[in-house]
C-alpha cells in the first residue's frame, strides 16, 4: 500500500510541476530528477486514471479539460499536505531544511546577506539557496520560498507579505562635482546638470520630489547616463559623474564620510516599501518566519535614520 501511495504522490507532483513550468524538462530540473522519469510518472498517472491530462507537442504542454479540473484538485491536496507538515514543524520549533530566497541585487548583497549570515550561524540545520535579480519574479512558478521586494509588492492572492522597512532616497552628488557645476536648489535647475538615472527593465526610473506645499510628485529626468546596477550608480556619483537619486541604505556611508553631499531639493521622508513575500502554503514554516523576523529587526535602525550629515 505504501508503494502505491508513493507512486501516486510522485505522479501528482510530476504533473503539477509540469503544468507550472510548462515542460517536462523544467519540471525535472525543479524536482531534481531526469526528464524521462518525469514524463513516465505523468504517463503512469494518466494510465491509472484512464484519462489524458496533458496534450503534448514538441514545444509545449497544454492541459486538457479533464487535466485542468484534476490540476485544481491536486493543488488542494498538495497544499493540505504542505500545511500539515509546516504546522508540525512549527510546533516542534525546528528551523531546518533549504530556504530558496530571491533578493534585489544591491540591497540583497549589502543588507540582506549579513542578516542571513547571522541566521545561518544560529540555525545550523538551515540551508540557503539564494538568487539575485532586480526583476519581479514569480514565486510559485520559479519555486521560491521567500523574496525581498523594493517598491510596490504587487497584489497576489497566493502570497503573504510583511513590510520589513521603508526605503528613503535623496538627491546627492560628489562635493567636487557640486563645486564645479553649482548646487541646484529646485527641480527647475536640474536641466542644467548631468543627471544619473537608475534603470529597471531598461527604463530610467523617475525621482520622487516634494513641492513647496509638501505634495510628492514623480519627476521625470532627462538622464545623461543610465545605469542599471545600484552600486555602480553610487560609484559613478562618488566619482563625480553627476547627480543621482540614491537610497539612504546605499549612500549613508558616503554621506557620513563626505564623499557625497545631499542636494537641497526636498524628497519624501518615505519613498517605497521594502517587503518580504512568501507563498501562503509556507505561512507557518519556521524557516521562513525566522528570516523574516530577523530582517524586520535588523532594518529598524536604518528605516528611521536620517542620512543627512
Amino acid at each position: 500500500m505504501s508503494l502505491n501511495i508513493h507512486s501516486h504522490l510522485q505522479g501528482i507532483s510530476a504533473f503539477v510541476h509540469a503544468v507550472e513550468t510548462g515542460s517536462f524538462t523544467a519540471a525535472a530540473a525543479r524536482m531534481g530528477v531526469s526528464k524521462s522519469a518525469t514524463g513516465k510518472s505523468v504517463a503512469r498517472l494518466e494510465e491509472r486514471l484512464g484519462i489524458r491530462l496533458l496534450d503534448r507537442t514538441t514545444r509545449s504542454l497544454n492541459l486538457t479539460v479533464e487535466g485542468r479540473a484534476y490540476y485544481q484538485s491536486c493543488l488542494k491536496v498538495l497544499e493540505e499536505l504542505n500545511a500539515a507538515e509546516t504546522l508540525l514543524a512549527s510546533r516542534k520549533r525546528v528551523v531546518s531544511g533549504t530556504l530558496r530566497i530571491n533578493l534585489p541585487i544591491s540591497f540583497g548583497r549589502l543588507f540582506v546577506m549579513p542578516v542571513l549570515k547571522e541566521v545561518a550561524e544560529k540555525n545550523p540545520d538551515l540551508n540557503f539557496d539564494i538568487t539575485f535579480t532586480d526583476r519581479q519574479v514569480d514565486l510559485v512558478e520559479e519555486g521560491i520560498d521567500l523574496v525581498v521586494r523594493l517598491g510596490d509588492p504587487g497584489d497576489h492572492a497566493s502570497l503573504i507579505g510583511r513590510r520589513i522597512g521603508t526605503q528613503r532616497s535623496i538627491i546627492c552628488a560628489a562635493p567636487a562635482y557640486l563645486d564645479r557645476r553649482g548646487r541646484p536648489a529646485s527641480v527647475d535647475e536640474l536641466g542644467n546638470h548631468d543627471c544619473l538615472a537608475f534603470a529597471k527593465d531598461s527604463r530610467p526610473l523617475p525621482w520622487a520630489v516634494c513641492g513647496p506645499d509638501g505634495t510628492v510628485r514623480a519627476f521625470v529626468i532627462q538622464p545623461r547616463h543610465t545605469i542599471s546596477h545600484g552600486e555602480a550608480l553610487r560609484d559613478a556619483t562618488v566619482n563625480g559623474l553627476g547627480l543621482a537619486y540614491l537610497s539612504t541604505w546605499l549612500a549613508t556611508d558616503d554621506l557620513r564620510s563626505g564623499r557625497l553631499e545631499v542636494v537641497p531639493i526636498a524628497t519624501p521622508a518615505e519613498d517605497v516599501p521594502i517587503t518580504a513575500l512568501w507563498p501562503r502554503s509556507r505561512d507557518l514554516a519556521p524557516k521562513v518566519r525566522v528570516v523574516v523576523d530577523a530582517l524586520v529587526e535588523a532594518f529598524r535602525p536604518i528605516a528611521v535614520a536620517d542620512a543627512r550629515p
